[in-house]
């Protein structure tokens, strides 16, 4: 380990293997980081803080602060952040509450600086949040989804696998798989196609999600007929399960579609 001398780290703190902890950054006592991390000058790693391994804390950031939520009675609940995963200058991710006991951010995420993360949200992989957007509690968000910078997502909200929203955003609706997200207020504006080529999905599939979205906001279709829809005209697949359990399973409802279309 190379920690500075003006580092202030607690003892029992459980640091892996080479980490480098630089001046004025803070470890508390219950505390886990794994090997080959980096922590900041002044970032601050609090009680209940779990850091996976090749994870980078930079300037300013603050891990397991106090939940802010007037339920929160002090209980011991964790704030846990995966594998490779990089926060930068001044985010906030907080501890969790005993609604679900933890806040995760998962593997090979980017959280950019002056973001927050509040108790009890689960992020899973390979997620990017942009600068400045502010993720409300117990908000869920899936693989590969990108919020850009600026963009507010209301509690107990579900944003989906491989889905892009537009900076500056208000999300307070649920954002099915798949799909591109912008405008004020928000809707669908089609699917991510960029995204989704970049990760190597094939024109069959790419078409497919396309011609399902069509049928559930082009049609004229309400939800519950659109969904019967799609389950009776498309054969099972990963693309179409995936999407039909997302609409099926949300309790706020999921982003309208375009006027425009």
């Amino acid at each position: 380990m190379n920690q500075s001398p003006l580092a202030v780290v607690h003892p029992e703190a459980k640091i892996g293997e080479n980490v480098t902890i630089d001046p004025f950054a803070v470890i508390e006592k219950d505390v886990v980081i794994g090997d080959n991390c980096h922590i900041y000058s002044h970032a601050v790693i609090l009680d209940g803080a779990r850091i996976g391994n090749n994870c980078s804390i930079f300037p300013g950031a603050v891990i397991a602060g106090v939940p802010q939520d007037l339920k929160f009675k002090g209980e011991q609940t964790t704030a846990e952040v995966g594998n490779n995963t990089t926060i930068r200058e001044c985010v906030t991710i907080n501890r969790g509450t005993a609604s679900k006991g933890k806040t995760v951010v998962g593997n090979d995420c980017l959280i950019m600086a002056y973001s927050h993360i509040a108790h009890d949200c689960v992020l899973k992989d390979h997620i990017i949040i942009g600068n400045a957007s502010q993720i409300a509690g117990e908000v869920e968000i899936d693989d590969f989804a990108i919020v850009s910078g600026g963009s507010l997502v209301h509690q107990f909200t579900r944003i989906s696998k491989h889905v892009m929203v537009q900076g500056g955003s208000r999300i307070g609706k649920d954002i099915p798989p798949y799909t591109l997200i912008g405008r004020d207020p928000i809707v669908y504006c089609g699917i991510n196609i960029v995204g989704l080529r970049r990760r190597g999905f094939t024109n069959q599939q790419v078409f497919l999600i396309q011609d399902i979205y069509r049928t559930l906001y082009t049609r004229g279709l309400n939800n519950t007929e659109a969904l019967k829809a799609i389950e009776t005209e498309y054969e099972p697949s990963e693309e179409r399960d995936l999407i039909l359990n997302f609409i099926k399973t949300s309790e706020r409802g999921i982003v309208r579609g375009s006027i425009d279309e």
